[in-house]
């Protein structure tokens, strides 16, 4: 863990800059005909959640990128870039994304001084490129962060090239998981070993195991008391993202909305691609996520490491609070909790399958 600096703590924006913000972004990311009731949806509740302000985005007046790259001048290119991506977020939830958005977009970064892939990559969906698209962010997301240091808290003795190479047999990952059902109750490791229970899961390590890579995002579904559902990996990712202190942590929430809303994304790791029931347009969800964006930034700001690269097997035998402490993630937040975000133990964040499980072995 670094040591956070007091760029993590910029000064709060005034509620006229909140509004000045909301009028570039939708001014960004606005399709003909104007935003779409999804695009709103989101865009609200991203800005109540993060600044506590109710921005109403359908009318908002126009804001071109010069009035807006003047207005953020003093304001460091962290921030700036945080604003890009919630543009490109917007963008990314057009099905189809029209390439005039994803130019709009671009310009709106360059006045703003913010040089970032996922700008070409959302052109790439545009273009109907989704192949290339894929590459890149796969590639700028993951792989090119991917070092040997990163190995180290997985505990495998099976060399990885890529973050996402298929999971192979290691006996000696399979019994260190296997441990965590003799932890005490409430402890990190027994609680994550819970739920693996509840879900009939096998072991990292074992057959039909997940990746050790992948399965550090379990740890991360206690911690964050999130489902395992489409809708709890959404929220999840999310927070994954937002905690993490490079910008490309961004990838994650890019590519779970790709996967579980748009389809622009086909599969990853074992995640596949699945649009039957769009995620963010059910109920509640963009509230869900946008709280999940503010818990990862308040991690970030507490914690400001990579939740992928912690060591969750040394803080195995603490109390789950004491972990949640350590890392400064908050509880959710009332909107959340009103719309119906489940915890990783109640029935509602689990699939189908999952839930099938769970009720006819119980939780034991």
């Amino acid at each position: 863990m670094t040591d956070p600096s007091d760029r993590h703590h910029l000064p709060e924006p005034s509620a006229d800059e909140v509004h000045l913000v909301a009028r570039g972004i939708a001014t960004a990311v606005a399709p003909v005909g104007g935003l779409t009731d999804n695009q709103c949806g989101l865009l609200q509740a991203i800005t109540l959640a993060l600044t506590g302000q109710l921005v109403e985005y359908r009318g908002l007046d126009p804001l071109d990128p010069e009035e807006l790259a003047v207005a953020l001048a003093e304001r460091p290119v962290e921030y700036r870039r945080r604003i890009v991506h919630h543009m490109v977020l917007g963008e990314l939830i057009l099905v189809p994304l029209p390439e005039a958005v994803a130019v709009r977009v671009a310009e709106y970064a360059a006045a703003l001084g913010v040089d970032d892939d996922f700008i070409r990559i959302a052109r790439r969906y545009a273009q109907g490129a989704l192949g290339l698209a894929w590459v890149d962010l796969r590639r700028s997301g993951f792989t090119d962060r991917w070092t040997e240091e990163r190995m180290a808290p997985l505990y495998t003795s099976n060399t990885m090239e890529d973050p996402f190479d298929a999971p192979s047999l290691d006996p000696d990952l399979a019994a260190r998981w296997h441990a965590f059902a003799g932890l005490p109750d409430g402890t990190l490791g027994r609680e994550v070993w819970r739920m693996y229970e509840m879900r009939a899961w096998d072991a990292p390590g074992s057959d039909l195991g997940a990746s050790a890579f992948i399965a550090q995002h379990d740890f991360v579904h206690v911690i964050s008391d999130y489902g395992t559902h489409m809708e709890g990996e959404m929220e999840v990712f999310a927070f994954i993202g937002r905690a993490d202190p490079d910008p490309m942590g961004f990838s994650w929430l890019a590519t779970m909305v790709g996967l579980f809303e748009t389809g622009y994304v086909h599969e990853q790791g074992f995640f596949r691609s699945n649009v039957r029931e769009h995620t963010l347009q059910m109920g509640g969800m963009a509230h869900r996520l946008a709280d999940a964006i503010r818990r990862g930034k308040a991690v970030q700001e507490r914690y400001d490491t990579d939740l992928f690269a912690v060591d969750y097997h040394a803080l195995a035998t603490a109390p789950l609070d004491a972990v949640r402490a350590m890392l400064g993630v908050p509880p959710k937040g009332e909107e959340a909790v009103a719309a119906g975000s489940p915890g990783i133990f109640d029935l509602d964040g689990m699939s189908e399958a999952q839930k099938e499980w769970a009720a006819t072995h119980g939780d034991d």
